[in-house]
């Protein structure tokens, strides 16, 4: 981040995919998780506290993960704007699988389709760096969701490609596909690097 900053690395997109876990932003209370710690051993989901911003949400099997780690000064763009094409570069992508989706309502971040949400959006903002980013369900297993009060609204439910077309996307499919809508959207060039490559690989980013 500090190299970032500085202007001596690289913006850099991290795509991937966690293990179960709860993440719990600076937004989030203990009140959010709802199962108690032998339910969570046994579906063997770990608790994180995160410093991005907003509630708890949920990674997993079957959900494509962004980690955007970008020098905002370089795009000329402020957080709202970035927000804005982070959830367009989903809509574009979901809407290349056939699938209509929209920005959330005023006070609601992510991608949704129908009142439910397919992506999360949180981010973390240190100096002109932003880091964090998104969660899209693609073959999740929603169940999970029903652990925690997702992103603070215990009324609004989570979705997933799987659920809303039936289609079922290999994660590392679904990077791929994505980066193209990521690329269009901020235009920027992205060039696939092994993650050995990037300073700090050896330590595996937070979920968040």
């Amino acid at each position: 981040m500090r190299q970032l900053s500085e202007g001596t690395y690289e913006d850099v997109l991290l795509l991937l995919e966690h293990p179960h876990v709860f993440t719990m932003g600076k937004a989030a209370v203990p009140e959010h998780i709802l199962w108690d710690e032998a339910e969570r051993a046994r579906r063997g989901v770990e608790v994180v506290w995160s410093d991005r911003g907003g509630e708890a949400t949920y990674h997993g099997p079957g959900q494509l993960v962004g980690y955007p780690v970008f020098d905002l000064r370089r795009l000329e763009i402020r957080i709202p704007r970035y927000i804005e094409l982070l959830e367009h570069s989903l809509i574009d992508y979901l809407d290349g699988l056939g699938i209509d989706s929209a920005p959330g309502e005023p006070g609601l971040t992510g991608v949704w389709r129908h009142g439910e949400k397919l992506a999360a959006i949180g981010i973390k903002l240190n100096g002109p760096v932003v880091s964090h980013g998104f969660a899209l369900n693609l073959t999740t297993d929603l169940s999970y969701f029903e652990g925690i009060v997702p992103c603070g609204h215990a009324d609004l439910r989570p979705t997933s490609v799987e659920r809303v077309s039936g289609r079922r996307l290999e994660t590392r499919d679904a990077a791929a596909a994505y980066a193209r809508n990521f690329a269009a959207a901020f235009g920027v060039e992205l060039d696939w690097v092994a993650v050995e490559s990037l300073a700090g690989a050896g330590e595996a980013p937070v979920p968040g």
